[in-house]
């Protein structure tokens, strides 16, 4: 199988491990997070092509838990905070369907689930509760959790105002909802091996994949950073800067080479997986 021209993707896997994974194609997982510009229906119908053309398991996870927690400890009142979720899951939600129903891949390929239809799943469960267990007694791990948090709602603070406990504890609640999927997602699904894809590299990649202890990503468990081409990018936003553009490892063309290349320490100075 070949990659659709009209859906070609840069693919970065983190370790040699991830880049076996990959090419296994057993499954791969794309988590949507509410109010994400990214996540367009245009972008999901793309990704949806050609994920299936590589992989046997597609599975888009969209955020829904927490999310209104998160709008009250950044200003909203808890009634507007409980609207503008409910607003904003139910818009993801429609993107991703809208956008995989245009993609015109057949429908059994991909599914399509809210991360709130695990919580009774018993190995999702024994997951979130070692991420728990592991932000309250690993210092590494915390670290890598307060600077994800930091990341992603960093632009949300006033201008010299710092995150507080109370924010750091609702940003926390929202990441161990959906770190599971990046340490087991084979287990949690039952697949032989998954990727977890996602177009940027996150601060916890590090934590979960390179480092030799604690709790790390299981050896069938894969990440990696996917993302138009900078064609592609240039294209649909011609205003695009180059920062979340530079140093790819591994490229992926419409006739699915892949080419190494160094990336922030290359694939043999990184502990593998």
């Amino acid at each position: 199988m070949t990659i659709q021209a009209d859906a070609s993707f840069e693919v970065l896997p983190f370790t040699r491990t991830c880049r076996h994974i990959w090419e296994d194609g057993d499954h791969v997982l794309i988590g949507v997070s509410p109010g994400n510009s990214y996540f367009s229906s245009e972008r999901i119908s793309s990704l949806s092509r050609w994920a299936t053309t590589r992989f046997a398991q597609v599975d888009f996870v969209y955020a829904d838990l927490h999310v209104d927690r998160m709008f009250a400890a950044f200003g909203y009142t808890r009634e507007h905070a409980e609207k503008r979720a409910t607003k904003e899951i139910k818009a993801v939600r429609r993107r991703i369907l809208k956008g995989v129903e245009e993609s015109g891949s057949p429908g059994a390929e991909i599914r399509v689930r809210a991360l709130s239809e695990f919580q009774t799943n018993p190995v999702y469960q024994l997951l979130h509760r070692r991420v728990l267990h592991f932000l309250e007694t690993d210092d590494e791990f915390r670290k890598g959790c307060e600077e994800m948090a930091l990341h992603f709602v960093g632009s949300k603070l006033p201008e010299g105002e710092s995150i507080t406990d109370a924010q750091l504890q609702v940003c926390f609640d929202y990441m161990a909802a959906e770190l599971p999927f990046f340490i087991d997602t084979p287990s949690i699904l039952d697949v032989p091996s998954s990727v977890a894809a996602y177009h940027l590299k996150m601060p916890m990649t590090d934590v979960l994949f390179a480092r030799g202890g604690g709790l790390r990503a299981t050896r069938n468990q894969a990440y990696a950073v996917v993302r138009p081409e900078m064609a592609e990018m240039t294209h649909s936003n011609p205003n695009q800067t180059n920062s979340n553009q530079a140093n790819p490892s591994t490229h992926v063309n419409k006739n699915k080479n892949v080419n190494t290349a160094p990336t922030e320490g290359t694939v043999d100075e990184r502990r593998a997986a």
